[in-house]
This record gives C-alpha cells, structure tokens and sequence, in this order.
C-alpha cells in the first residue's frame, strides 16, 4: 500500500545530523535542506574536492555547527568526532565517486569507499546517541548485465570497474555489520543506492553535465565518449528526499527499513548520452559550437543503466517530482543566474523549495 512519503520538516527540526563528504556537491545541496529545516549539521570531509566549489561559493561554513576537515580513513578522527557531537543520525556520503578516476588510483578508491564504511560503522556503534545510518552507495554496485530493464534490490552485486565494486564492497560491509553487530544496538542502518544526479553546483571532472556547461560557458566543442551510453539521469534533489524520508522512517519505525532502496527516475527518463546533449543544445539561450565523439579509450564503462525504484514508491512513497526536461532545465537556470551573479545560498534554497512544492502527478 502507498504511503504517503514526504521530507517532514517537523522531523528534522532540531535533530543532530552527523554528514560525511558534506563538502562535496550532494553533500552541499543535502547541508542547505537540513539547514533550511532546522537540523544541527556537523561536516566530516575533505576540502572541498573542485574549484570553485558549491561548498565554497554558498559559504555553508557559516550554517554547520562544526566543519570538519579529515579524512575518513582515520578512525580515531572520525571516533573522535561523531562521540563529541553524540548524534541523531548519520548520513554517510564521503567517497571516491568517480569511475574513470578508480582507473587512475584504485587504492585510494578502495581505501576510501571501503574502510570509510568500516570506519564509520565502527565509530557510530560505539556511541549511544545514534539512531539511523544511511550509507549512500550507488547504482553502480549492480552486476551489470547490460539488461534493458532496471536493476532491483535483491539483484547480485557486483562491479567491473574499482569504483563500482568497492561500492559493492560498502553494500556488503554494511549488511555484515547490521546483522552481526547492530541488530544488538538501538541503531538501525539502511543503504541508498542512486542514478546519475545532475544540477547547479558541479564542477566535478568526467561528469556529462558537468563537461558540458564547462564546454558551453568557454564556448568550446563538446567532446563525449560514449554517445549510446544509457543512465537513470536525475536531479540532485530527487535522491536526497529519498535520503530524507528513508532516516525518517528508520529513525520512527526501525527495523521495517533496515534495508537497501534504489533511487532513479522513471524509467522513460533513463536515456543516452547523447540524447542528453542535443536536449541541452535546444535549451541552452545562447549559440554553442555542437559536439564531437571522441575515440574509445581501453576504460570499461558500462552501456546500459537503469534502476527500479519501484520499492522506494511503494514503501517508503518516495516518488520523482522533476521529470528530465525539468531537471534539465533546473540545472541550465542555475547556471545561468550563477553566471549572472546571482547569490548561490539564496539560488539553491529557491530551488529546495520549488522541489518541494512541486506535485508528483507528473508521473501519475
């Protein structure tokens, strides 16, 4: 039966939120909405990871109770930390995110996306103020079969590439410590698993969006790798209210959502690579120098991507509120005011709220 699932500002407010990688694009946008609804937010990440920064740019410094800087490969920093807060709830979001970058350092990778989740495990059950954990992991940890339909919770796990199969990794550590240690605490812990996010304020490297407003803004040629490239593309906002309402139904009502949840689009949205970029053509105002395929290189990635999120609309009544074209537009809108000067704070939390207020019958 559906429920009705939405982000309860009532919930939040006055609630002690530990945030891993909140100084990374998801965890900037995640820190204006806990703000905006009253939560106490104290950051654990490293710098800012890209300059400029949204971060940086929206001064959220200035709205956490505490930022701080380290790496989360050090337990004794990260015990340190969240024992010193005594938190409500931890989201854990830091990470290596980037698939062609485990290429490049696999260690880091597996270093940071696996014994980050062992740390973080082991620093919150040695704290008794903690409730929820989400660890926010990805669409990737799928065995890719390269299906047409999209992949389900109880599908294999797995990973061609490091970044993919650490994250598959994360999956697994956390299950292990739910049911070996957790399940004897008050905590409960849940997974979050999420398509491809677009929107104001990335400036990460070998991202579509990303590359493209880079490539727009410089008025130089866009180059893509993988044209026929398929992914379940989303809006920044739409996985974090799924973020959102799974912590609430944890924290509330416990073990029922002690469990892994996918987070994409419908699946009519899950389109290629280079759909995407003639979608961006025919919205960007003003005169672009079109785009070019570059070569394959040997880096595997995979084709085809979707993911069912039919669990998250059923029992959580988590659904989509910006279809692509929306999302799209959103993120375009957010640059162009940027360029234009406008305060990025005060952008992002219009935008929070245009979310919020936005129906979910598109999808009906």
């Amino acid at each position: 039966m559906m429920k009705s699932g939405i982000v309860d500002r009532s919930f939040w407010e006055g609630k002690s939120v530990f945030l891993t990688g909140h100084t990374g694009f998801k965890g900037s946008w995640l820190s204006l909405w806990l703000h905006n609804m009253g939560a106490t937010i104290t950051g654990y990440a490293l710098p800012a990871p890209t300059k400029p920064s949204l971060f940086e740019l929206a001064n959220l410094t200035d709205i956490l109770e505490s930022s701080i800087i380290g790496d989360i490969a050090d337990l004794e920093l990260l015990r340190q930390s969240i024992k010193q807060v005594s938190p409500d709830i931890i989201i854990h979001m830091a990470a290596q995110p980037l698939v062609r970058k485990s290429y490049e350092d696999p260690v880091e990778t597996y270093r940071t996306n696996v014994m980050g989740t062992v740390n973080i495990m082991e620093a919150a059950r040695s704290c008794s103020s903690v409730r929820v954990i989400l660890n926010v992991t990805t669409d990737k940890c799928y065995e890719n079969q390269e299906w047409q339909w999209g992949y389900r919770e109880n599908e294999p796990l797995g990973g061609y590439d490091p970044y993919s199969s650490s994250k598959a990794c994360s999956e697994l550590i956390t299950s292990a410590y739910r049911r070996s240690f957790l399940n004897r605490t008050e905590i409960k812990v849940a997974t979050a698993r999420a398509g491809n996010v677009i929107g104001g304020g990335d400036w990460a490297a070998d991202r579509l969006l990303p590359d493209m407003i880079r490539a727009l803004t410089s008025k130089e040629q866009i180059q893509i790798r993988n044209p026929d490239a398929v992914r379940p593309w989303q809006h920044v906002l739409e996985p974090l209210s799924g973020y959102l309402i799974l912590c609430q139904q944890l924290f509330l009502k416990g073990d029922a959502y002690a469990q892994s949840f996918n987070f994409g689009p419908q699946e009519s949205d899950a389109k290629p690579v280079e759909w995407i970029v003639k979608k961006m053509f025919n919205m960007w105002p003003f005169e672009h120098p079109g785009y070019h395929i570059t070569k394959q290189d040997l880096k595997h990635e995979a084709s085809m991507l979707k993911l069912d999120c039919s669990k998250a609309m059923h029992e959580l009544g988590w659904m989509p509120r910006w279809p692509l074209e929306i999302a799209l537009k959103a993120t375009l809108r957010w640059v162009v005011e940027y360029s234009n000067g406008r305060n990025i704070r005060e952008l992002c939390e219009q935008q929070i709220k245009e979310y919020e207020t936005t129906s979910t019958s598109y999808f009906v």
